[in-house]
């Protein structure tokens, strides 16, 4: 089950407090950034993040889960209704997160 555009548009809503918040269609679903770097994404109606040391301490009970066959397991999370919290969890994670690759020059 592919995501919703309902389901997308809530949970960007909630993050419209921090700039730099963007995301990106992949195959049905969505990759979320902030600030340029990849915190996650929305598969199948479900919030994933990656499992670095700032989104554990922030999710200690949050399950692991697949977002797609052959994947690595993300944070799923679950209390997607508090903007607040949301918001706090991307800052939180950002220091943590790989910046992104330079793009290759088209010869």
């Amino acid at each position: 089950m592919a995501t919703t555009k309902e389901f997308l548009a809530e949970i960007l809503d909630r993050l419209s407090g921090l700039d730099g918040v963007t995301h990106r269609p992949m195959m049905g679903e969505y990759i979320l950034y902030y600030n340029g770097r990849i915190v996650g994404g929305i598969y199948d109606n479900r919030l994933l993040v990656k499992p670095v040391k700032a989104a554990i301490s922030c999710l200690p009970d949050a399950p692991y889960e697949f977002p797609y066959d052959g994947a690595k397991p993300m944070l799923r999370v679950t209390k997607t209704d508090d903007a607040a919290f949301l918001q706090k969890l991307l800052r939180a994670m950002y220091d943590e997160l790989p910046a992104p690759k330079p793009k290759k020059k088209k010869q």
